[in-house]
């Protein structure tokens, strides 16, 4: 039997290999889509699930299997979720058809959820003080790995062996990180935990589900149709029961009385605003780079690591300044940043060489790279000591479940303007929905044959004037959301959270 000390240090590397594969889960079918298209078929909404679904999951249920960990083993919940990933990872090759498909990466996410909630409840259990604050930077520096590099690297797997082989990329981590848990780490449990929030985990999920499943729905739909309508409704009534149960339980699945602290209440809008300064164009840029420009799945993955790469080395810059000024000032200076990248970015037309369009690239992500060091730190060492840990999982919930709602109201968005342009052209009305949804997935061929009278220029005309339309949007909601984050931030410097991201840097 493995000591103490070895034990934890097995957890650690297994955690790490559990946190590098997520981003691929995320990253990598964005990259591959036109071929899982190709190779599938599907309806636009039903390729928007491909993402939607992973991130739906994940962030819905991200809660619950913390929950969960602490009353029935934190190690049997981690590994119960690597198997998921690893077995959701392989039915993805298998599947039939998109549906089936879509309903694997549903479990693909219920199974991270559960190994991240788990993986990271069990290490916050064996580690203390500077040891702790080590390991869990350990684990960021092993996500933005998978982050900085998924698109290119699934790029390569795709261009080599297939988009089956960007699919099993998380399983085979997950295996390996299975694999090395199994034997060596020792079970822990709480034995105080009250067990799962059933009725606040299940109307929490119906909130964001029906919320997603409204916007991916408006624009087959329209915004007015009765479908729509009511899976709006739906989410705002079951939003509406979640606050009511979470109000009234005696251990609620989210402390809602955490909302008092101003400065809680700014790092959960700092957690969303990566979502649609950032996060969102991990999906969206490989569908125009392959499906709409042409380019290769490699080249593509070049474009995005000028995105991604900044993640790695930036949040050395955000220790050495959180010395020195508040978050307040570093996050919004950063969310400015970003903020000129998506403006610079919306100025890039369709077919601009890598060599022009890796500036603003580069500046999106440096831009966010301030805020991102930080934010983890904040998320702790902004409310009281004995509310770390329900503040911790309130803030990995705002960040999954934020980055699922942006990417499907930011895509129906695309859709929108996409078609606005199209009413412009020599086509007709009745088939400009459809075409709009085509092509904000990348699938020009369907799109330009629906079109008769308009040619591939037009067409991608037309995308680059509403792409550009989007993100200068986007750029208006980040400026918007760096004066708020200021506002509620400002004051000292954060020296803990500026500690923390100096040891992510530094791993």
């Amino acid at each position: 039997m493995s000591s103490p000390s070895h034990s934890k240090n097995w957890l650690l590397a297994a955690v790490c290999l559990a946190a590098l594969g997520m981003p691929l889960s995320f990253t990598g079918p964005a990259v591959v889509l036109p071929a899982i298209r190709d190779a599938l078929g599907g309806s636009p909404v039903q390729l928007n699930w491909v993402t939607n679904a992973f991130m739906l999951s994940f962030g819905a249920t991200l809660m619950a299997a913390g929950a969960l960990a602490d009353a029935y083993g934190r190690k049997r919940v981690f590994l119960l979720g690597l198997a998921v990933v690893a077995l959701s990872s392989s039915l993805l090759t298998l599947a039939p058809g998109i549906v089936v498909f879509d309903l694997a990466r549903g479990l693909q996410g219920l199974g991270s959820a559960a190994a991240f909630a788990a993986g990271t409840a069990a290490l916050a259990q064996v580690f203390d003080g500077a040891a702790r604050t080590r390991a869990f930077s350990l684990i960021g520096t092993s996500f933005g790995v998978g982050l900085s590099c998924g698109a290119i690297l699934s790029g390569w797997l795709a261009e080599s062996f297939g988009w089956q082989s960007v699919m099993l990329s998380p399983g085979a981590i997950s295996l390996a990180a299975l694999c090395i848990a199994a034997p060596s780490v020792r079970e822990s449990r709480n034995p105080d935990a009250m067990g799962l929030d059933m009725p606040g985990t299940v109307t929490f999920t119906g909130a964001l589900s029906l919320l997603t499943l409204g916007a991916l729905q408006a624009p087959d739909s329209g915004w007015g149709s009765p479908r729509v309508i009511a899976a709006l409704a739906g989410a705002v009534l079951m939003g509406a029961a979640f606050i009511a149960i979470e109000r009234r339980v005696a251990h609620p699945m989210l402390d809602l009385s955490l909302l008092r602290f101003p400065r809680f209440v700014g790092v959960q809008l700092l957690a969303a605003a990566p979502a649609y300064g950032f996060v969102v164009l991990l999906v969206l840029l490989p569908i125009r780079f392959i499906g709409l420009e042409g380019r290769s799945a490699l080249e593509a993955g070049s474009f995005m690591f000028a995105l991604s790469g900044p993640i790695l080395v930036v949040p050395t810059l955000a220790a050495s300044l959180a010395h020195r000024f508040s978050a307040g000032v570093i996050s919004a200076v950063g969310l400015l940043v970003c903020a000129a990248g998506l403006f610079w970015l919306s100025r890039c037309a369709p077919g601009t060489p890598l060599h022009v369009i890796v500036w603003p690239l580069l500046l999106i992500g440096a831009g966010i790279g301030l805020p991102w060091g930080l934010m983890d730190g904040l998320a702790v060492s902004v409310v009281p000591r004995e509310r770390a840990g329900m503040a911790s999982g309130i803030f990995n919930t705002v960040r999954v479940a934020g980055e699922g709602i942006a990417l499907a109201l930011v895509g129906a968005g695309l859709t929108a303007l996409v078609m606005l342009q199209l009413g412009r052209l020599p086509a007709h009305p009745g088939v400009m929905s459809k075409a709009a949804q085509r092509v904000t997935t990348g699938d020009l061929s369907q799109a330009l044959a629906l079109l008769p009278g308009v040619d591939r220029a037009a067409l991608l005309q037309a995308y680059g004037a509403a792409f550009g339309t989007l993100l200068c949007v986007l750029a208006g909601v980040t400026v918007l959301t760096a004066l708020v984050v200021f506002v509620f931030l400002r004051g000292e410097a954060h020296v803990e959270a500026g500690a923390v991201a100096l040891e992510s840097s530094a791993c």
